[in-house]
């Protein structure tokens, strides 16, 4: 059995990305802090709510700093937002980000409607954990305003097109993320949530 715990940010709904969770077989607890000790298989970081106050609700109600909680070893998924966290910066908002990828979020660009809603194909750049089994060309659901611009473009192992190249899927050591939601991306999604399971298992 795998045991997972979703970050709530107290910003909307998460009972979508939990149903799914479960119907892979996985037990999910919400939380709000990570002051008790890090019993989990996983963590995932969801994507609803702005930048400026999920960062903020991380640090405020936590006196362990998410780093210490999560160290080398907790597989961690960012979804959306939540992928957006990992970076150092937003155009979003003001507060630093968790930093543990280093790289800033910019805004979509203004030739584009925003927010960008709706079904975009990846195109897989590399092999990923959480991509075995998806195949390239695989449409997912995005809804979504900025754009993860990381350092190392090695880390991204699936992007899709808008005119611009949008990192979609990247990878670096313990995390995960995704730009789009998985648990609203059907079979395709379901195959992304699986493998991080997978992970988690290992």
């Amino acid at each position: 059995m795998v045991n997972l715990a979703i970050f709530d940010y107290g910003a909307g709904n998460i009972f979508s990305l939990k149903n799914s969770l479960e119907k892979t077989g996985a037990t999910v607890d919400v939380i709000t802090n990570f002051d008790k000790p890090n019993v989990y298989s996983g963590l995932l970081l969801p994507g609803v709510g702005n930048f400026d106050p999920a960062v903020k609700s991380i640090r405020q109600y936590s006196k362990t700093d998410f780093k210490d909680f999560v160290k080398d070893n907790t597989p961690v998924l960012g979804i959306c937002l939540g992928l957006e966290m990992f970076f150092e910066k937003s155009e979003e908002g003001h507060e630093k980000g968790l930093s543990v990828i280093d790289g800033e979020v910019i805004i979509l660009p203004p030739s584009m409607k925003v927010p960008h809603m709706g079904w975009n194909n990846l195109e897989i750049k590399k092999s990923g954990k959480i991509l075995e089994g998806v195949k390239d060309g695989s449409w997912v659901y995005f809804v979504h305003s900025y754009r993860v611009k990381p350092v190392d473009d090695d880390i991204i192992t699936a992007e899709s097109d808008y005119g611009i190249k949008v990192p979609a899927v990247i990878e670096q050591n313990n995390f995960f993320g995704t730009q789009f939601h998985p648990e609203k991306s059907g079979k395709v999604g379901k195959i992304m949530i699986e493998n991080f399971l997978a992970v988690c298992k290992k």
